[in-house]
């Protein structure tokens, strides 16, 4: 029933010991993490009739044999199909929350529970090498990384490339083919906004270690232009309930407050314990010196994290920019508002740029200008994005650049590759 058979060995048991033998060191895994010298004795003792020479009976053999073939099987097919560590259990429990409420939820990408129910039950069946076979990752990601490592012969290299391969098994943030969508990568502090034809990029800042930008995924859906920002409650907590009852402080950085039901409240009147509650909102006014720039751009998640521009756009010439309370900033905002918006007319794109105090670049929009010269212009407010573009939030530190093509090498600013091979190690060669 099981891969060696009674009265011998199924030949499937040496197409299996071939298969790992040529495949593991070509996926940077190790061959006795998976019984391959047991299996490769075992069945050399079987195919010569050795059980005297070794001391051991046929039957202990293989019962030994087929326990072997079992676990390799299995751990190599649910492995290569799911991944060898489970990533919400690495990220999650990692980092305590700035308020010290619990843990930072950092991995938020819905993946595919480890299936090793399947894999047993392929163990029995007909098709075993088929399903060993279709185990293989195929994502042109995977196949660029396991090139790589086969002609990389340094150990720390082959361990940041393993270590990238591993989060190709969790199936994440592959762009698919012909599809449009925004993809941000932390360790190379860039973003890619990725269509058919073309690939458009810019540099971002997020999340600061003690803040860290969440992996997800999820869709664009629309985007404000002069939004206020409405402080997340924890930024609230832990930088701006000691500033209770200054209201100088709030004026400087053209903040309010709000009460449940929308009311404005004086701040100076609130005590830091009020303030702390949740029973009040803080929020900055839009335009000039918002922190949030002049547009953002929302997609659902649970976090409070979206794509927008910045009023502080000299961080963009350090090469350190993880200094974000979470959120990403971009380089060139204004490009993601043409990107998500294809089909929008010139009149269009001019009224969010002189929504947005920009330059317009029509006859019409700079006669609009002059019409209107000392005033201020507020043609565009919110605005659906349709289709819905995908954004993924990756991280990545070895990595096909999806312009040039060619694998960029980027630092580990959260240490999450240390984690990883940490977690992988006991399966490398």
């Amino acid at each position: 029933d099981a891969l060696p058979i009674c009265m011998g060995v199924s030949p499937d048991a040496d197409s299996l010991l071939s298969y790992l033998r040529r495949e593991l060191p070509r996926n940077g895994l190790d061959t006795t993490a998976f019984f391959v010298p047991q299996i490769g004795e075992a069945l050399e003792i079987v195919h010569k009739l050795a059980f005297d020479s070794v001391g051991i009976s046929i039957n202990e053999v293989l019962e030994r044999l087929e326990d072997n073939l079992t676990e390799a099987y299995v751990s190599y097919t649910t492995g290569q199909r799911y991944g060898f560590v489970r990533p919400e259990k690495l990220f999650n429990r990692l980092n305590m929350k700035p308020d010290s409420s619990g843990y930072a939820r950092l991995f938020d990408y819905d993946i595919d529970a480890p299936d090793e129910k399947t894999s047993r039950e392929k163990v029995s069946s007909s098709d075993r090498m088929e399903y060993l076979l279709e185990s293989q990752p195929e994502s042109y990601v995977y196949r660029v990384l396991q090139a790589k490592l086969e002609s990389t012969s340094d150990k720390a290299m082959r361990q940041k490339i393993a270590v990238n391969m591993e989060r190709c098994r969790w199936r994440i943030g592959q762009p698919k083919e012909n599809e449009r969508m925004v993809m941000v990568n932390i360790p190379a502090l860039q973003l890619w906004a990725v269509c058919p034809d073309s690939v458009l990029d810019m540099r971002i800042c997020c999340g600061a270690t003690t803040t860290k930008t969440p992996l997800l995924n999820s869709t664009i859906n629309y985007m404000q232009v002069n939004p206020d920002w409405i402080i997340p409650h924890n930024i609230v907590k832990t930088d701006i309930v000691r500033h209770a009852g200054d209201s100088a402080y709030f004026a400087r950085r053209n903040y309010y407050v709000v009460n449940s039901s929308g009311q404005h409240v004086n701040p100076g009147n609130l005590s830091s314990a009020e303030l702390a509650s949740g029973r009040y909102a803080v929020r900055q006014r839009s335009g000039a010196g918002n922190s949030l720039g002049r547009i953002i751009f929302r997609f659902p998640n649970k976090f409070s994290v979206y794509l927008h521009d910045t009023s502080s756009p000299g961080a963009f010439n350090r090469d350190v920019r993880t200094i974000s309370h979470g959120c990403v900033r971009l380089q060139r905002p204004f490009d993601i508002a043409e990107f998500v918006l294809p089909s929008a007319d010139e009149w269009m794109l001019d009224k969010m740029r002189l929504s947005m105090d920009l330059q317009p670049k029509t006859d019409k929009g700079r006669q609009y200008k002059r019409e209107h010269s000392g005033q201020a212009i507020r043609l565009v407010n919110n605005t659906s994005v349709e289709p819905k573009v995908p954004v993924l939030i990756d991280y990545y530190t070895r990595y096909p650049n999806p312009k040039t093509g060619v694998i960029d090498n980027w630092g580990d600013p959260y240490d999450y590759d240390k984690i990883v091979l940490k977690a992988i190690k006991p399966f490398l060669r």
